[in-house]
């Protein structure tokens, strides 16, 4: 892979000054900060007994660098005045979708790129009306508008939508208003639920790939995507909705791809140290996607990863060695953790006992198994184990709410692998920037990321 890499490298230099990009992929880890990065190869290393890192795809990319990513409003930025200015290259407040401070659109380069005629695909493992993917195609004064949000999805004529489905799909205020899915069809998109049923309407000409759990209840406000931890044989996930979208826009001469891994930022918001990792890694496998492609026309290519901010403030380190192998033990998502001890008072009405959850632990943590638990351990792990009986004391993060259990256990597991976190919320820590192909070489140094926008309009040029 890495002679690979630097044959790329050599070619991106001889064709830089003479080339055009043709095919653009824009992939935005949504709350990757620079340590999500770097413990997810450190994780991978230490799986093989190793101290070091493993490289992800992305980190091998020939050009990088780190872009600060403070809004018009604030020094940390909220995911819509952030995916605002990585569409457009303009900085607005905090909660402005696709607009600058005075209201004035803010015009992505998505939006640029379809009036001359490319095609253009947007999608994420978050709802397709999240603020990131929203900032490529709608103009709302409020993020939280989701209705209006969904309509100029419907009304942007571009070609290809995947990811969660709508989170409001019915204007509550307006009865007679279509539902987002009806308005969708009715503007030429072909509405599919799955990867198998996508790739049988590859030819159609405009596609919104959402999970058939969601065109099934359209009424109902869709969820994001399950957590790659999470994930089950038939889940939709982010390589397969790159996949099918390569296919679907390759009928096009020149194409624009904008990808958001949107769960590293819930994770982060939920200080879960695996499930953010299993994140990070599914994002790459999604950037690998696009390697290949970029492999069969690296002359007319362009692909750039980045972030929209920093999410959890990670620290690698808490004064002891760092363990990150153990972060394998926890089998699926705080989230997931937190729903299935629920189920478990409920299926005992009530009558769990701590020896129960003890094995539950063990099973699903290596709490009480693979890792040792102190005598002062189990008493914090105990009250906790009480309160959530009296359903007291949850974690409530943006997008979760975790029992007390749960999230005593997250955060035990993230200590003894070594992982820190200082907030629940954003930072303004600065993300990295990783781009190879036409035009990669200007994706170096310290940057804002409201240079991003600008220099990948000009590789098109």
């Amino acid at each position: 892979m890495k002679r690979v890499l630097l044959s790329a490298w050599l070619l991106c230099l001889t064709v830089a000054i003479m080339a055009q990009a043709k095919y653009v992929f824009f992939f935005i880890g949504d709350g990757m900060g620079p340590n999500q990065v770097l413990t997810a190869e450190m994780y991978q290393a230490a799986l093989q007994g190793k101290n070091g890192r493993v490289p992800l795809l992305m980190t091998q990319f020939p050009y990088s660098g780190q872009a600060a990513t403070f809004s018009a409003s604030d020094g940390i930025t909220d995911s819509a005045a952030a995916g605002t200015c990585l569409a457009s290259g303009k900085k607005t407040n905090n909660g402005m979708i696709g607009q600058t401070p005075d209201g004035a659109p803010a015009y992505s380069v998505a939006s640029q790129l379809k009036a001359e005629g490319w095609g253009i695909g947007i999608m994420s493992t978050v709802p397709v009306d999240h603020a990131t993917p929203a900032s490529h195609y709608a103009h709302a004064e409020k993020r939280s508008n989701y209705y209006l949000i969904g309509t100029h999805l419907a009304e942007s004529n571009f070609d290809f939508f995947g990811g969660g489905g709508f989170q409001r799909p019915i204007n509550k205020d307006n009865a007679a208003a279509p539902n987002l899915y009806d308005l969708c069809k009715k503007n030429g998109y072909t509405l599919v639920g799955s990867y198998a049923e996508a790739q049988k309407n590859i030819k159609k000409r405009k596609m919104l790939l959402v999970p058939q759990v969601n065109l099934d209840n359209p009424n109902k406000g869709a969820e994001a995507l399950p957590y790659a931890i999470d994930q089950q044989e038939g889940d939709l996930n982010l390589a397969q909705i790159v996949d099918i979208a390569i296919q679907h826009l390759s009928k096009h001469d020149r194409f624009f791809m904008m990808a958001e891994g949107g769960k590293i930022d819930y994770a982060g918001h939920g200080n879960d140290g695996a499930t953010n990792i299993q994140e990070v890694l599914d994002f790459d496998r999604a950037i690998q996607l696009a390697y290949r492609f970029y492999e069969q026309h690296p002359d007319e290519t362009l692909i750039v990863v980045t972030a929209d901010h920093e999410t959890g403030g990670m620290a690698l380190g808490n004064n002891q060695p760092l363990r990150l192998e153990r972060l394998a033990y926890q089998k699926c998502s705080s989230d997931t953790l937190s729903a299935r001890l629920t189920a478990l008072c409920q299926q005992y009405t009530n009558q769990l006992t701590w020896e129960q959850v003890k094995a539950f632990l063990a099973e699903n943590t290596g709490l009480f198994g693979e890792l040792a638990v102190t005598a002062e351990e189990e008493t914090v792990l105990h009250t906790a184990f009480e309160q959530m009986m009296r359903q007291q004391a949850s974690l409530k993060t943006l997008y979760a709410d975790i029992n007390a259990l749960a999230a005593k256990a997250k955060e035990m597991v993230n200590h003894k692998a070594g992982l820190g976190w200082t907030t629940h919320s954003h930072t303004a820590t600065a993300v990295p920037v990783f781009a190879i192909g036409v035009g990669a070489e200007q994706f170096t140094g310290w940057m804002d990321n409201s240079e991003i926008a600008p220099l990948i309009y000009q590789a098109t040029r």
